[in-house]
This record gives structure tokens, sequence and C-alpha cells, in this order.
């Protein structure tokens, strides 16, 4: 098939399986191995510090992110990747039957990272090289959409094909993993067809052209104008939510004698994995038509209020929790999905900015993956850090620090620079 026809494929055809793809490893890494660590008898201290610490890959991106524009195309390099992940899944599964299964298994996440964080650079590529703006801003709802479809599938369908699958609880996870697997092999088989090329990289001539090129791209990234105060913004926009997305979840399931909610692995998929994506979905789809409408710059505070405010929820939660009372179903599905609701309907705001105020230029790619690199910064250390707090504090203060982490979010959006016209193409 060639470039030109590839290139002009309707974006239904690749943006909802591309962004799967990017959901997919990206929550079993660090939300699936965190519920199956919790669930294996590990304590919030140990996760967390071990996942969070995983998260910097995705931080690390513009180390290697300018070369990813020198060599092949962007959809080789997903389609790699892709295939990457399948051997690195399915070698996770087997190590589960191992003594010594949890130091090995965070070995094959980071792996598993540095390959999902690579596929994130070229997808995303291909998606602000291949569509123009007014379709970045249609497709960027479709896009978070199934990003959390991705999501759904590894909350929701692996958790409960561990919950009913294998004679033992390492079996049960090691059938779900390779079940990742097969899914992950799926996707990459379709995108050896149907993914479009993406922008041509220019091939380097030399190594002082690679090493010119590399450096450039960070040169031209800082003589943007307005840069520091762009960064500010993303580095700012999500202060709060490496503590929630560190604990949130496993509070869900940690035992009521802990302060937990005590929910299954059953009750868990469905709630916060099943029924909270839909919701999520929802909000990303009215988040993109909502900020199309009105426009990034009016919303952008309204955005930051709809992302923050809601982490609310798990703070009641903490508060009614009790060792001898089971909080009922109802009460922890309402709150569940209205935190999910509404954190997806303002996170589209993140990622238009990043897309359309910083990005543009010589380097799109490279420079978007920049923005995703320091908006990820930002989760490493909170993350690492939020099992600590909980172990120490106990659930109902660390929900609380939660809410004064979220401070800085508003500062950002209110403050947040907009040296590009909205109406300016990319």
């Amino acid at each position: 098939m060639s470039q030109t026809t590839a290139s002009k494929r309707n974006p239904w055809s690749w943006v909802p399986t591309g962004y799967f793809a990017e959901g997919l490893p990206y929550v079993m890494i660090t939300w699936v191995a965190a519920t199956m660590f919790k669930y294996l008898g590990h304590d919030n201290t140990d996760i967390t510090l071990w996942v969070g610490n995983i998260t910097l890959v995705w931080s690390l991106k513009p180390l290697w992110a300018a070369f990813l524009e020198m060599f092949k195309t962007k959809k080789w390099i997903v389609v790699v990747m892709e295939f990457s992940m399948v051997g690195l899944l399915a070698a996770l599964a087997f190590c589960l039957q191992l003594p010594s299964y949890f130091t090995v298994s965070i070995g094959i996440l980071w792996l598993m990272a540095f390959a999902s964080a690579t596929h994130d650079i070229c997808m995303d590529g291909t998606y602000i090289t291949t569509l123009d703006k007014s379709s970045q801003a249609k497709f960027v709802g479709i896009q978070g959409m199934f990003w959390n479809v991705g999501r759904f599938f590894s909350s929701t369908v692996i958790l409960l094909v561990a919950a009913y699958f294998g004679q033992s609880e390492s079996s049960s996870w090691t059938i779900a993993w390779m079940v990742a697997a097969a899914v992950m092999a799926a996707l990459a088989g379709y995108h050896m067809f149907f993914l479009p090329q993406g922008e041509v990289a220019q091939r380097p001539e030399n190594f002082k052209q690679i090493y010119s090129t590399f450096f450039d791209a960070w040169a031209d990234f800082f003589r943007k104008p307005q840069i520091w105060g762009m960064l500010a913004f993303v580095f700012l926009f999500r202060s709060g939510e490496g503590l929630l997305l560190g604990v949130g979840h496993l509070f869900l399931q940690a035992p009521l004698a802990e302060g937990g909610v005590g929910l299954t692995l059953v009750e868990k998929s469905i709630i916060d994995g099943g029924l909270s994506i839909i919701m999520a979905l929802s909000g990303g789809l009215l988040g993109g038509l909502f900020i199309s409408r009105y426009g990034l710059k009016k919303t952008l505070f309204t955005m930051a209020i709809c992302l923050n405010v809601p982490n609310l929820t798990y703070v009641y939660l903490a508060y009614v929790a009790s060792p001898d009372v089971q909080i009922s179903l109802m009460t922890v599905t309402m709150m569940v999905v209205i935190e999910k609701f509404f954190y997806s309907f303002g996170f589209v705001a993140n990622m238009l900015y990043m897309m359309q105020q910083i990005s543009p230029g010589k380097y799109h790619m490279t420079h978007y993956a920049f923005c995703t690199a320091l908006m990820n910064l930002v989760l490493w250390p909170t993350i690492a850090v939020s099992g600590y707090l909980s172990d120490k504090y106990g659930y109902l203060t660390f929900f609380v620090i939660v809410m004064f982490a979220t401070i800085p979010s508003f500062f950002a959006a209110w403050f947040a620079p907009f040296p590009r016209s909205e109406k300016e193409g990319s």
C-alpha cells in the first residue's frame, strides 16, 4: 500500500485502535500490576515505590524521541514496539510461577514501560503529523475515549479473567497476562496494514547530523515564545493526580480492617473498571466537544475545577469507611464514577494545550513527546511516595493531602499563556 493512500485513510480506521494500544500496556503496568501485587500480599509502600519509579520511563522520552524522527517510519516503530510488548506481556505471565516473581516482574515491567513509551511517541507523532488541526480537535475526544477503552480492557476484562480462571492465584494472573499479550498481538497485526506511515523521517547521513539534529530539537523547543510559562502549566496541571493514582484504587480493595473499602477483585473490576470507564469515556468525549465549542482559553480554569474538585469523593469514602460496616456498593460506585467522569472531562484540556500551544513547529512529534514526558514527570515522585504516605497517616488524612496537592493546578490553569491563536494553523 502506498504512503499516499495510507495517509489518506479515514482516522476512524486507526485512531481508535492506535490509542487502545496506548492505553492497554500503560494500564497493565501502572494499575493492573499494582492490583495484582496488592492481592498477592504486598503493602502499599512497596507497590507504589516500584510502580512509581517505573512511571519515570514515560518522563525520559525526550532522551530518545529526537532520534525517532530520523530512522524508519513512525508506523514501523509503532508495530515493532507492539510486537515487543507481546513478548514482554507473555514473559511476565510465566515469571509469576517463580519464587522471586516480584523482582523479575519489576524488571520486565521496566522493559515494557520503555517499549510503551516509545510506542506512544510514534503513535502520537502519527496523529499530529497525519491530521490537520481541525481533525486533531475533532478526534481528541475519540483519542481519549479509546485510550480509556484500552484501560477498560485492562482494568475490567483482565481482572475478571484473573478472578474466574486458573487453579491458584498465580496461575489465574498468568492466564490474565497471556490474554493481554494475545490482544496486543492482534493490534500489532492490524496496524501492519491499516496504520498510516506518519511524516517520513529525514535520514541522517552521518553521526554529526544525528548529534546536531538531536540538540537542535532541544534548542528549538526552548526558543518557543513563553515556553517556561507553558511548561509550568504542563508540569502543574496534574499536581495532585499522582497521589490519587497511586493509592486510590488500592484503597478500594484494601481490607476493612485497614480502613479500606474492601472490594473483591470482581467488584473492583466492575466498579473501578467497567462502570467508571463508561463514565470516563463520556467525560472525555463531552470534554472535547465542550472545548471545541467554547475554546480552550475560555474553558481552561473550568477544566481544572472538573479535574480536581471531584477528588473529594475519596475523602468522603475514607471518612465513612469503618472496620465494622461495609459501605454499600451503590455509594462506592457513585463516588468512583463521579470522580472518573469529571477527571476525563477536564484532562482533555491538558492534551489539547500541549498539542496546539507547545508542540507545533519543526519537530512537532518530538516536542509533543517532550510535553507528555514533563506532564508525567510530576506523577513519578507522587505515585512513588503515595503508598508510604497512606501507610503512615491512614487513608483519610492521605486523601486530605491529595486535595491540598491540587492547589497548584488552579494557578497553572489561571495563568497559562496562549502564544498561539486558537485559529492559527499547526
